[in-house]
């Protein structure tokens, strides 16, 4: 079974044949698959479908993670709005509270859905709309810095994200479990190295990893092809959970596991953009 590096999908219900079989009840009964002890899968309930819970379709995935990017997208564009006339008017407290309030929001509804294990439209919006807010915040400093980075921004997001998908459903990259395993180790290594430099900056040591230098710029386009690749394990997550049958309702988390990869992506994306624009 392929494991993906994306946490939103490392936690999902899984029984001896991949995830629970819930594709079986219109052949062969409601009840065939469900063969289970309650702590089958990870020390956690099995997810169990009811008879009138239809399995997920592509449609199903498609206008959930729509509606959740249409959330993020309004509030994202409503809270840049505000907190590029903040930046303007040098009011940055107000600015830096909204964005860390999101960044925080966004963790902890994030951390829920991950541990709790079922999907919830409502906390999937949420978790949208604090993510809007926290991109809308930083969005909106930079486009003051910078006029017309967030609109390269949001164009690069969906051209990788389109590109990804077209490569995905043409085959031209196989989602096999060598790859699964390189995306997995490099984007572990992508964070360790993040996390390392964000560490040694409070000591004063520089990294280069974010100064905005050759080293940033390299830096940067590495984070942001491994990103890339990490939509092949979002897309063949979400392609196999339509294959076994999983109930529409697991759609949601389906999208709640594609936004944090496009939110991890506009963010490098924006970063990148800066240090061209500072060169």
């Amino acid at each position: 079974m392929r494991s993906t590096s994306n946490p939103a999908f490392r936690n999902l219900p899984r029984s001896s044949a991949g995830y629970a079989q819930y594709g079986q009840y219109g052949q062969y009964g409601p009840n065939v698959g469900f063969e289970q002890p309650p702590g089958a899968g990870y020390g956690m309930p099995q997810q169990m479908a009811g008879a009138g819970d239809r399995p997920m379709t592509v449609d199903d995935v498609v206008i959930k993670t729509g509606l959740s990017l249409a959330t993020a997208l309004v509030t994202g564009v409503l809270t840049a709005i505000w907190a590029q006339s903040q930046a303007e008017a040098r009011a940055m407290g107000p600015v830096l509270g909204v964005l860390f309030a999101g960044m925080l929001v966004g963790a902890v509804l994030a951390m829920v859905m991950i541990f709790r294990q079922k999907p919830s439209g409502p906390m999937t919006l949420l978790y949208s709309a604090a993510e809007g807010v926290l991109l809308g915040a930083i969005t909106g400093v930079f486009e003051m810095i910078y006029p017309g980075i967030a609109l390269q921004a949001i164009l690069g997001t969906f051209g990788v994200f389109i590109a990804m998908l077209v490569v995905y459903k043409t085959g031209a990259v196989k989602v096999t479990p060598k790859l699964t395993r390189w995306i997995v180790g490099a984007t572990s290594g992508a964070l360790i190295l993040m996390l390392a430099n964000l560490l040694l900056s409070v000591f004063g040591v520089n990294m280069g990893l974010r100064s905005g230098g050759a080293l940033a710029i390299i830096f940067s386009l590495v984070v942001i092809g491994i990103a890339a690749f990490n939509f092949l394990l979002d897309f063949d997550m979400a392609d196999r959970m339509i294959r076994e049958g999983m109930p529409a309702k697991w759609a949601w988390f389906a999208a709640f596991g594609l936004m944090t990869t496009l939110v991890w992506l506009y963010l490098e994306i924006l970063r990148l953009l800066s240090y061209l624009q500072n060169d």
